[in-house]
């Protein structure tokens, strides 16, 4: 018998996720919202806006910038009584070889997939205390713990990640929030859309070279970021759950 919650889990909860207008980010909005959370859905593309519904609040911002940690909290305090659960999803990658990336690019990459966490953890964790409770889910890669060429910033920022995971964690606990990752494999998006004509396509075939074949679904890795922001997660403190399909457990081709 399957005693996994599904439908309502997230009854009375109210969650922020960023990188909420496409991807990973808009698949774990639909599905919080669909098992009962209130979402504050942040990105700075407006086409969030398009996500907007009773229990859906959308914002347009961008996570490096410290006023929109302090607006996202603010929001979901004003609109839904409370902050439960954080999903820091916003990333961007920037291929480049260490030869030919400017400090600019350097700089953009660690501002959004580190300092926007940084900040964003900061604001709900001054909201969560209070309540004893709460949980944080950062969205990471398997490039937190492997890489190849070109990727150089974007898997020290992901290595990044998952050392600020642990350690918020082992901070966090001693308020009864926990803080969690899930390193996520090849997923079709639209991440790539800057360097590819058709980004999916290029994640899809990247996704082959994985042992199981090919790339995931946004949805499958909602379904990880659901479980670590749920209470069937209630003893995973500090944990990177690889849903990668077996990519970091084997040697590069």
């Amino acid at each position: 018998m399957n005693t996994m919650s599904t439908a309502g889990d997230f009854a009375g909860k109210v969650a922020i996720i960023t990188g909420a207008a496409s991807g990973i980010g808009r698949a774990t909005v639909e599905l919080l919202h669909a098992r009962g959370a209130s979402v504050i859905a942040e990105d700075r593309n407006p086409e969030v806006n398009s996500l907007a519904r009773p229990g859906i609040f959308p914002l347009v911002a961008d996570v490096a910038e410290e006023g929109a940690a302090r607006e996202a909290v603010a929001a979901a305090i004003e609109q839904f009584g409370r902050l439960d659960i954080l999903v820091n999803n916003a990333g961007i990658i920037i291929n480049k070889l260490v030869v030919d990336m400017t400090l600019d690019d350097w700089d953009r990459i660690f501002a959004v997939n580190i300092r926007g966490v940084f900040l964003h953890s900061r604001e709900a964790m001054r909201a969560m205390i209070p309540n004893e409770s709460g949980a944080i889910v950062n969205v990471g890669s398997y490039a937190c713990f492997q890489t190849f060429p070109s990727i150089a910033a974007y898997a020290a920022s992901k290595g990044a990640l998952a050392q600020f995971t642990r350690t918020l964690a082992v901070e966090a606990i001693a308020h009864g929030i926990r803080v969690n990752a899930v390193g996520s494999g090849d997923t079709v998006t639209n991440i790539l859309n800057h360097i590819h004509e058709d980004g999916p396509s290029a994640l899809a075939d990247y996704g082959k070279n994985a042992p199981i074949g090919r790339a995931a679904q946004p949805e499958e890795i909602a379904k990880v970021i659901a479980f670590l922001a749920s209470d069937d997660a209630s003893f995973m403190v500090g944990s990177i759950a690889m849903a990668d399909g077996g990519k970091s457990v084997v040697l590069p081709a």
